[in-house]
């Protein structure tokens, strides 16, 4: 099985900020969300063979959190989208471009200077595609949208309805490998 975590909270999550790729540390709460979901996980006897993260501290600080022990890959293709511009921006008053593109994911492409959602798809899912002959289970430690673009790559019939989903901190999917092939994700913590 592969699990996919998103990190836990920052204060620029906690502080409505655009964080991108951004690299904050998590915070006190980030850090109980991470040994809440490694918990719940463990009580599901899931064992963690392998592990990748995204480069950015946060993510990093998760997958320690919820695999202790077990060493962290680094893989750039799962940090966040890169916001450019956009980096930081308060989401309680966004610019106007930034209003519409998040208020229909699927129609509308990123403001210029932002990475593309199927730019997202792309990388993710190559990441994806290549460690799903890994035996045992694995956790890959990642981002909201790069975690969307996963589960999007996943399920190319879904129409993008993930674009639009709520990943709270530390929300986790669990996606299984039969015979090489990626099974539907599915919804755990």
């Amino acid at each position: 099985m592969i699990y996919v975590i998103r990190h836990g909270q920052t204060a620029l999550n906690s502080a409505h900020a655009l964080q991108g790729r951004s690299d904050a540390p998590l915070n006190e709460t980030g850090e109980e969300q991470a040994r809440e979901a490694a918990r719940q996980l463990a009580a599901r006897g899931i064992v963690f063979r392998h592990v990748f993260s995204s480069p950015l501290q946060r993510a990093v600080q998760t997958a320690e959190l919820v695999a202790p022990g077990v060493p962290v890959q680094c893989d750039e293709r799962l940090m966040e989208m890169d916001y450019g511009p956009y980096e930081g921006i308060d989401l309680k008053s966004p610019p106007p471009e930034i209003i519409t593109f998040f208020s229909d994911f699927v129609h509308n492409l990123a403001p210029e200077g932002m990475e593309q959602l199927a730019d997202v798809v792309a990388r993710t899912g190559a990441f994806v595609e290549e460690i799903k002959a890994l035996d045992g289970d694995v956790l890959i430690s990642t981002h909201a949208i790069a975690m969307k673009g996963i589960l999007e790559h996943l399920t190319p019939d879904s129409g993008g309805s993930y674009w639009s989903k709520y990943l709270g901190n530390c929300a986790v999917y669990a996606i299984t490998v039969d015979g090489g092939q990626l099974g539907v994700p599915v919804e755990l913590l």
